[in-house]
């Protein structure tokens, strides 16, 4: 069974007779104890072309030490990483493959470099005797596979022990620093490995010339994809938010197809985005009974006892587990499908050979000015025929519409914030208000839909249907509200002077 540690650190440079100051002078630490040396001998596998190390990822069979294993490491942030650790065993154990599939997809994983290391372990203790943190003298040994080009060095490592205060990793650094050593210039042993035996990840070659509209498309995609393979393993550990990121890179990277459709071909992107779609639908029954289920707890912890009649909670706990697992069977499911598969090797495909139009070529300033403001237009369209229709089904639908159009704007206004600057900010930020509030309306829709069932469910056993209607009257008062809201959200997102910046 495959456990999780966050593992936060600080590498320093060092040599085999680089002596360690006394760290029992940083604050909070009373002791520094010798544990001893520790032989670890360590396989790091990868695919031939270095696709996890491309994106960070370590992935390695280690023998010696107190957890010996297969272990994965996703990075976090600077000098955090998430390790899972599966037992030791021949293969690669199943649970930590599926953990890598969307990077390695097809391609086979093989052994890339060995390392062999000789760990001198201390460890910072408080008064109370409690781990603060593990400095290690490590001098390493590193073979490039099948190769057999080496390198060697010796380095500091400081990891912190779980629950201490970040803080103390910077007072040793510090305290370090004092003695002449200095910071790791290499973010793990296996990235300096490659370096030093000249294996690194090959560099993404540049497909059109910087400053164009094709360079500036081509790179958001490129941060959209890259989001889709890193969130997939996060969904697979049902990580806080991960559905919810991942059907949001797929909807911006399949907004950016539609709105730079004079960059790039729609003859090869709108297959590709039909294929967005359905994966940010299979992932939605996901994200959208978070969603729900979140807004109707909320609704109904916000009641008075006395007007809480039969046994709503109950109802509502025993529908959110069965739904909640039936949707997270389906993500999963998508993610575990050769169609999955082959729409991550279409985007591949897409980025290293572009299907750039006549557009691409041209100052990116213009191309992406106006489509900002044709999505805007768009938008400004689809929310005056909502605001039109009388209130009901039909202009639910319509805002519904609206609140769509307005993601795609919005979107398009991001991707083109590194050419057009505050301008394209300033207007996403008024998008996103309007936006905001549909998503508002729109919950409400679904929520009443889902109270309403409630109620005839609570109506056919013999339960007071009385607080599902309370909460249903209740929902229809906050789209009413949203609704009246509009005109004055979108006036702000549809002042002259806004769409204008975009062209100075």
């Amino acid at each position: 069974m495959a456990e999780t540690k966050r593992e936060i650190e600080r590498k320093y440079e060092a040599t085999e007779d680089t002596p360690v100051p006394d760290l029992t002078r940083v604050s909070g630490v009373s002791e520094v104890v010798d544990r001893g040396v520790m032989e670890l001998d360590a396989v790091y596998y990868d695919t031939p072309d270095l696709r996890l190390a491309a994106g960070g990822v370590t992935l390695r069979r280690r023998t010696g030490g107190s957890d010996a294993g297969w272990h994965v490491k996703f990075p976090v942030a600077a000098g955090v990483r998430d390790e899972v650790r599966a037992p030791i065993a021949d293969t690669l154990p199943g649970e930590l493959a599926e953990l890598l599939r969307s990077r390695v997809r097809h391609a086979e994983v093989v052994p890339v470099v060995r390392l062999r290391s000789a760990r001198d372990v201390r460890h910072l203790l408080a008064a109370d005797g409690t781990l603060l943190a593990e400095l290690s003298v490590d001098t390493v040994h590193a073979e490039r596979l099948p190769a057999g080009a080496a390198a060697a060095w010796t380095e500091i490592e400081v990891e912190l022990d779980d629950g201490v205060d970040p803080a103390l990793l910077d007072a040793v650094g510090k305290r370090l620093g004092k003695a002449g050593i200095r910071p790791s210039a290499a973010p793990s042993k296996l990235a300096r490995a490659l370096a030093e035996t000249g294996a690194e990840p090959p560099a993404t070659p540049a497909p059109v010339e910087p400053g164009t509209a094709g360079a500036a498309v081509l790179a958001y995609v490129r941060e959209q994809a890259e989001a889709i393979v890193a969130l997939d393993p996060a969904v697979r550990r049902d990580l806080p938010d991960a559905v919810h990121q991942l059907r949001v890179a797929c909807r911006r990277a399949r907004g950016a197809f539609k709105s730079y459709r004079r960059v790039l071909d729609r003859d090869v992107t709108d297959p590709l985005g039909d294929e967005l779609k359905w994966l940010a639908a299979e992932l939605g029954v996901a994200r959208d009974q978070e969603v729900l289920d979140a807004r109707l707890t909320a609704r109904v912890e916000e009641l008075p006892p006395d007007l809480t009649l039969g046994p709503v909670k109950a109802r509502l706990r025993r529908r959110d587990a069965a739904l909640a697992a039936n949707a997270r069977h389906q993500a999963l499911a998508a993610l575990d499908s050769d169609r999955y598969l082959t729409l991550l090797d279409a985007l591949a495909a897409l980025l290293a050979d572009p299907p750039l139009r006549k557009a691409a070529r041209r100052d990116a300033d213009a191309v992406l000015a106006r489509a900002v403001r044709d999505d805007h237009d768009r938008l400004g369209g689809r929310i005056h025929r909502a605001l039109a229709l009388p209130p009901g089904h039909e202009r639910d639908l319509a805002l519904h519409a609206a609140r769509k159009a307005a993601k795609r704007t919005r979107y398009a206004a991001d991707a083109a914030r590194p050419v057009l600057g505050k301008p394209a900010g300033k207007l996403a930020k008024r998008v996103k208000a309007v936006q905001s509030l549909l998503g508002e309306h729109q919950d409400s829709v679904v929520a009443r839909a889902a109270l309403r069932d409630f109620g005839i469910m609570a109506h056919g056993v013999g339960e007071s249907a009385f607080t599902w209607g309370l909460l249903y009257g209740r929902e229809e008062a906050v789209a009413a509200a949203a609704e009246r809201e509009l005109p004055r959200v979108w006036t702000r997102a549809s002042a002259p002077g806004l769409r204008a910046a975009l062209s100075r």
